[in-house]
C-alpha cells in the first residue's frame, strides 16, 4: 500500500475549535476496504507553540510551520480575530508557508473564515471561492479581486478549495475523500462519522426559514420510496399522489422540509446512484442509466457531466473499486 496522504492543518490564533477538530475526525475515519487509513492528519501553529481557541482552551500543536513544506494538503480551519479579517494581512511567514505549500503541488483548503487568510498568500486572486454567509460583506472589502460566493457550502477549485462555516467544513472533508477515493470509500467514513454523506457544495448555506418538523403527514416516506423505485419514472404528479396531496401542497412540504424542490433532489439522487453503480459494478453505462432512472446513456453523461464536470467512463476510471 502506498504512504498515507499527510494533511497539516494550520491553527492560527483564536481558531475556532469546530473547525480545527473537523479535519482530523473526517479524514481520519476515511479507510480503504482492508479497515487500513487513508490520511494522516497532523496539527500545526506559526512557531510550534500553543495558541488559544474560541471554546475557553488552548491546544498543543504537534508541529510548526515545517509541516506545510511536506504536508500534500494544507487546512486553515476558521479564525474568530486576526488581522485577516481585520487589515486583510496575514504574518508573512504564514503567507509564506501557504504560497509554497501551494507552489510545489500540494492542495490548500479553508474552513469558514479560514478562507481570509488564503487571499494575503495570493492564492484566490481571481479565483472562486466561499466563507462563512456572515462574513461576506467585510471579505468583499477586504479582498476584491476574490469571486466570492456567499450562497454555497464549499467551492471545489481544483487545488484551492473553501468551504462555509462550521457543518460545510465536514461536507468539503468528504467531498475531498470522494474526490481521492470514490463514493463508497467517503459514504464510509461519514458512516463513522454519524453524518449525512452528501451535501451538494452548490446547496445553500441557509434556509430563510426554519424546517418543519416531519410528520406522518409530510414528504419522508415519499422519499424513502422514491429511492427504492429510482429507475421508474417518476413525476412530480406520482410523487405527489403516494405522498397523497396536491402537486401543489406537495412541492410546497417538499421544499421546506429539504431545502430543495423535488426535482432538484430526484437529480442529486439519481447522480448518486449513477455514481456508486459505476464505482462498484460492471454494469454498462447503458444499464447504469436505466437502473439510475436517466433512461438513456445520453442523459446520465449530460447530468453527470454537468453535475460533476466528467463522463461515466471517466468517472469509472477514476473511482472504480478496483483501486483499493
Amino acid at each position: 500500500m502506498s504512504r498515507r496522504h499527510r494533511i497539516a492543518v494550520l491553527a492560527l490564533d483564536d481558531v475556532v475549535a469546530f473547525d480545527l477538530g473537523v479535519p482530523a475526525q473526517v479524514f481520519g475515519a476515511a479507510r480503504d476496504s482492508a479497515g487500513r487509513r487513508l490520511y494522516e492528519a497532523t496539527t500545526c501553529t506559526p512557531d510550534g507553540g500553543p495558541i488559544r481557541t474560541t471554546a475557553g482552551f488552548q491546544i498543543l500543536p504537534d508541529r510548526g510551520l515545517d509541516a506545510t513544506a511536506w504536508a500534500d494538503t494544507v487546512v486553515v480551519p476558521g479564525v474568530h480575530s486576526g488581522p485577516s479579517l481585520v487589515d486583510g494581512t496575514v504574518d508573512a511567514g504564514v503567507a509564506g508557508a501557504l504560497r509554497a505549500a501551494h507552489d510545489r503541488g500540494a492542495r490548500v483548503m479553508s474552513i469558514c473564515t479560514g478562507a481570509s487568510v488564503l487571499p494575503p498568500a495570493g492564492l484566490l486572486d481571481d479565483r472562486p471561492a466561499t466563507t462563512h454567509w456572515r462574513h461576506a460583506e467585510l471579505f468583499r472589502a477586504l479582498y476584491p479581486r476574490v469571486k466570492l460566493d456567499p450562497d454555497v457550502l464549499f467551492v471545489d477549485d481544483g487545488e484551492v478549495l473553501t468551504s462555509a462555516g462550521v457543518a460545510a467544513g465536514v461536507d468539503l472533508c468528504l467531498h475531498v475523500i470522494r474526490r481521492d477515493h470514490g463514493s463508497e470509500v467517503a459514504n464510509r467514513a461519514a458512516r463513522r462519522c454519524v453524518v449525512p454523506p452528501w451535501r451538494d457544495g452548490g446547496q445553500a448555506q441557509y434556509i430563510e426559514h426554519p424546517l418543519p418538523r416531519e410528520s406522518a403527514a409530510g414528504t419522508a416516506a415519499t422519499r424513502e420510496w422514491a429511492l427504492a423505485h429510482l429507475g421508474e419514472p417518476l413525476p412530480l404528479s406520482v410523487l405527489a399522489a403516494h405522498a397523497r396531496m396536491s402537486v401543489r401542497s406537495f412541492t410546497r412540504q417538499f421544499r421546506a422540509e429539504t431545502g430543495v424542490s423535488p426535482a432538484r433532489w430526484l437529480l442529486q439522487q439519481r447522480v448518486d446512484r449513477a455514481r456508486l453503480l459505476l464505482e462498484t459494478t460492471d454494469l454498462s453505462v447503458e444499464q447504469i442509466a436505466r437502473r439510475a432512472g436517466f433512461g438513456a446513456a445520453t442523459s446520465l453523461r449530460q447530468h453527470l457531466r454537468s453535475t460533476i464536470g466528467v463522463a461515466p467512463t471517466a468517472y469509472r476510471r477514476t473511482f472504480s473499486r478496483s483501486r483499493d
